[in-house]
């Protein structure tokens, strides 16, 4: 059922909605106001399209103190407002701290619900960027921000509506949550195997010098260089050349994979029965791909070399984490030369039987993640706007009693 805007809606600034604070980083000459109690959010800590925030850095029960009036509640919108991530966001799901770069909105919770004021604010992302002034590095400063217009409904609808799109939320997260244990589990698998040298069997395996130090008899040490056979993907994409749908990814060096699609052949097969490693040169990010898909330059594709022959899953957490992001340029030849433990072929094998299954999951939830953001992002303007009339549907306190 869909409808025009009723009289349920009307427009109110952004000050409107609560207190309207600008954050500030503690001094680095006092280090102690840094801690490990409360999330300091940045920019760089928000993921686009994401609710919430890891931050990684944290403020003390001290700094907390000297910046007590502008603490942000559980439940505060903070947005992004200067430089070129302008219109990030995310709800504070804990008392926090931001910096400079972000205005936040501390909502009055008795007039409005401040899951809708996250919604409205992102729907109306495009807008807000709009208004942003400065030659060299544009910014939203706090007054521009407070008196940006947004179409709000009566707080039982905003309540109806916070629900419909948190849902899609609620289950990205819980699926983010268990990406992370399925991926935690295999890297303390190959830590307790391949570092700790507490394979199955270890017991009867003597331990012998090497460069590195003592390790297993009859494991080869060797660089990456070696153990690795590098492939091509054929045609370079970038930004100009991708569509935002169609049939094949093309990934690129950021931290969320892919840049845009096309429709031609793929640079590269791949799938979940044989998976391939990317390396991003530029930045350092490694992934296991389990689908076809071109790059942009400078992203990588390998697996093992021919001599080794050794599990692609074994092969991405001994490479994984070799080299650091320290300037912008080329990594490879760092990341080749580093030294690689190559353990006999059946460990290494076992290993792979073990971990796969996790990784496999891993690759479903991420997709089905992929889908929930589609559906919400389709369901979000639809429902900001008053398009869909959500009056016959039930307050989510009625949904949770039945």
């Amino acid at each position: 059922m869909t409808s025009a805007l009723s009289s349920d809606w009307r427009e109110v600034s952004v000050g409107e909605l609560g207190r309207v604070v600008t954050g500030r980083t503690p001094s680095s000459k006092q280090p102690e106001l840094f801690g490990d109690v409360y999330p300091f959010v940045t920019p760089t800590d928000i993921s686009e399209g994401e609710r919430r925030v890891v931050t990684e850095r944290y403020v003390s029960p001290q700094g907390a103190e000297r910046l007590k009036n502008i603490m942000l509640p559980t439940d505060t919108v903070a947005f992004v407002c200067i430089g070129a991530t302008i219109g990030k966001m995310v709800l504070t799901s804990e008392p926090s701290f931001s910096n400079q770069q972000i205005n936040s909105v501390i909502v009055d919770q008795d007039q409005h619900d401040p899951r809708f004021v996250f919604y409205a604010l992102r729907n109306n992302t495009s807008q807000i960027k709009g208004l942003a002034g400065g030659a060299a590095t544009p910014i939203i400063n706090k007054t521009v921000f407070s008196n940006v217009m947004l179409q709000v409904p009566s707080l039982p609808t905003q309540r109806r509506i916070a629900s419909i799109l948190s849902a899609y939320d609620d289950l990205i997260e819980n699926n983010t949550r268990r990406i992370a244990i399925l991926e935690e589990m295999a890297r303390r698998l190959y830590d307790e195997w391949f570092v700790q040298f507490r394979f199955p069997g270890h017991e009867g395996v003597p331990m012998v010098d090497s460069e590195i130090g003592k390790v297993p008899e009859g494991w080869e040490l060797t660089r990456v260089a070696s153990a690795v056979k590098r492939f091509t993907t054929g045609k370079k994409y970038n930004q100009k050349t991708v569509e935002p749908d169609g049939n094949v990814p093309v990934l690129d060096q950021g931290q969320s994979g892919v840049i845009g699609f096309h429709n031609d052949e793929p640079g590269f097969s791949a799938s979940t029965d044989d998976p391939v490693i990317v390396f991003a040169n530029h930045t350092c990010y490694q992934r296991l791909i389990f689908f076809s898909f071109s790059t942009i330059q400078n992203v990588i594709p390998y697996k093992c070399n021919e001599a080794f022959e050794r599990d692609i899953f074994w092969l991405y957490h001994a490479t994984y984490g070799l080299v650091e992001l320290n300037d912008y340029k080329g990594h490879w030849p760092q990341f080749a030369a580093r030294p690689v433990l190559v353990p006999p072929l059946t460990l290494a094998a076992n290993f792979g039987l073990l971990v796969k299954p996790f990784h496999i999951l891993s690759y479903n939830l991420s997709r089905t993640n992929s889908n929930l953001r589609a559906q919400r992002d389709l369901l979000l303007p639809k429902l900001i706007s008053g398009e869909i009339d959500v009056s016959e549907a039930r307050e989510p306190a009625e949904e949770v009693a039945a």
